[in-house]
């Protein structure tokens, strides 16, 4: 019935689909994680202290091993956020991510965040919509190597779903994913945020994601403010980055830990921390999203002292979280961490300056602009999220103003972002190929215009460095370079064969191609190699420069034929 349809209206029609059942995926998702976490944490928390703290820890002790559990036996691969799995597969599979590791994302983060384990649902959501979308694509006769489209569509609009935000959106999936102003999905990923959008207001309604009473009566004392907001909450921001990508590395590193006992490590920080202010504070916005001690602060209603108590243990509660493996992401932490900082400074400075209400809550705001733009360096995004969740006009100059002071502080934490520096400790390089939009014009381009000009290389054959290269990498081939000389190339599952002692280590003979040389030229090469890889070689003296794969070959022709 589809195909009866005219051609230009099928593309946008298939769109909408994917896009609806997308973001009905995430508002579900939403809701279950609610639903759990005012079920449990916030149901115990009005009972005695003694029943909140057995309790509690139960639920923390079960979600986290049932999380863990999942993730070990089912797909390893849906720990953690989930965006940079999604960037990850729009680069480097042709935009295909597995149902199955969708539908492990859905249990298993939904009973961490919901059982209060401080991680954030935004970024499984956007996991969750491209899931949903790419697997669902292949009804409408999408090929496998087709699904780039999808995969961004599905995310667009679970992030709009989930922030109740369609321009910010638009906005991260530029910034973070696409990386192209320009690029031929950006109409669809517009239609798919516009979409994602209608539903959360279908379902849950218009009401803004965080509650705050009307912005007005501003002081001009509160732009002298602004800086040192910014300044701080991009600090904790860039403490939040390298802290959990070096305890995460840690944890990496000890193997003696299983994986599915991971996740409980961040379940237990979390409610020793979180029972610990809690019987101090009376607040509970360690566990879980934090979102109603970060509205309250919003409104003018919680104590600035506590604020900034808060700031520090949800900061290490979620930085082990997250770098044990817990299933959540961190735009709830960032913009909690940002925003209890803002209100703890404005409360801070209202002892030597005359701050007015509506100061202290534009203060929190740019504070929640300040810490997420630093995590993931997306400003557009970050002032948009913060204005769209709480449809407040008069706070753009100051977001404005926060954004830009703290992106030039989050250069403290590298020169890559959050998600980027995740995927580059797992050992995935993103080689952006972005291919003439003919195929004739791509058949004649020079293999240099997609080589990977970084390959990951064996200098040695010791144990060591095998066992190193096929823990921390996850190509399935490996070239052997020797004194600027390569000796061929080791397959993944012949180093694992080897080490496991069951074979001696075979070498295959390397193919050659010339940097110059077209891909049309080097297109029949590939059956040379049993590796399916080309050694790129330069024609004028012979000097290794890097290494082609077939999979990088199909991959940047299907871009080209989407």
């Amino acid at each position: 019935m589809i195909e009866k349809i005219p051609e230009n209206l099928r593309a946008s029609l298939i769109t909408v689909i994917l896009s609806l059942v997308s973001g009905l995926t995430a508002v579900s998702f939403m809701l279950l994680v609610n639903l759990i976490y005012s079920k449990t944490i916030l149901s115990f928390s009005l009972r005695s202290r003694s029943y909140f703290l057995l309790a509690s820890l139960a639920v923390v002790l079960v979600t986290s091993l049932l999380a863990g559990l999942l993730l070990r036996f089912f797909s390893p691969e849906a720990a953690g956020s989930g965006i940079p799995q999604v960037k990850a597969a729009y680069w480097k599979e042709m935009g295909q991510i597995e149902l199955k590791a969708g539908i492990v994302k859905y249990v298993a983060g939904a009973i961490t965040i919901g059982g209060g384990t401080s991680l954030g649902r935004e970024g499984p959501s956007v996991f969750l919509g491209s899931a949903i979308a790419t697997n669902l694509s292949g009804v409408f006769g999408f090929a496998r190597r087709q699904r780039r489209g999808p995969n961004v569509v599905g995310a667009s609009s679970g992030l709009a779903a989930a922030f109740n935000a369609p321009l910010a959106s638009i906005t991260f999936i530029i910034e973070e994913i696409l990386g192209d102003l320009n690029s031929r999905h950006l109409g669809s990923v517009i239609l798919a945020a516009v979409s994602g959008a209608f539903v959360v207001h279908a379902v849950i309604g218009r009401q803004p994601a965080f509650k705050m009473p009307s912005v007005e009566n501003v002081s001009w004392n509160h732009y002298l403010v602004i800086p040192a907001v910014a300044v701080v909450a991009a600090f904790i921001g860039v403490v939040f980055q390298k802290g959990t990508l070096a305890l995460r590395a840690r944890f990496r590193k000890h193997q003696a830990i299983p994986l599915w006992a991971k996740p409980i490590i961040g379940g237990l920080a979390t409610w020793v921390i979180g029972v610990s202010l809690f019987m101090f504070t009376g607040k509970l916005g360690v566990f879980s999203l934090g979102y109603q001690d970060l509205s309250a602060a919003l409104s003018n209603d919680f104590p600035w002292k506590v604020a900034g108590i808060l700031v520090l243990g949800k900061l290490v509660a979620t930085i082990i979280s997250y770098a044990s493996g817990g299933c959540g992401g961190i735009f709830a932490p960032s913009l909690f961490l940002g925003g209890m900082s803002g209100f703890f400074l404005a409360g801070l400075f209202s002892r030597w300056l005359t701050l007015q209400p509506s100061d202290h809550i534009v203060l929190a705001a740019v504070g929640m602009t300040a810490c997420l733009g630093a995590v993931v360096r997306a400003p557009l995004t970050s002032l948009l999220i913060v204005f769209e969740m709480t449809h407040q006009f008069e706070l753009v100059p100051g977001l404005l103003l926060g954004t830009l002071i703290s992106q030039g502080i989050a250069r403290l934490g590298g020169h890559l972002n959050f998600y980027e520096a995740l995927l580059v400790q797992d050992g995935h390089e993103l080689h952006k190929i972005k291919p003439p939009l003919d195929i004739r014009s791509w058949q004649n381009l020079p293999v240099s215009a997609i080589a990977n000009y970084r390959p990951v290389v064996l200098k040695s054959l010791e144990t060591a460095e095998l066992k190193k290269a096929i823990e921390k990498f996850p190509y399935n081939s490996f070239p052997v370079i020797q004194d600027g000389q390569v000796k061929g190339i080791v397959s993944r599952e012949n180093i694992r064969k080897f080490l496991s002692g069951k074979n001696e280590l075979e070498i295959w003979p390397a193919a050659y191609c010339f940097d110059d040389e077209t891909i049309k030229e080097v297109g029949n090469r590939f059956i040379e190699s049993p590796a399916s890889m080309l050694i790129v070689i330069a024609r004028d003296d012979g000097q290794i420069k890097g290494l082609i794969t077939l999979h990088d070959l199909i991959r940047a022709q299907a871009a080209v034929e989407e």
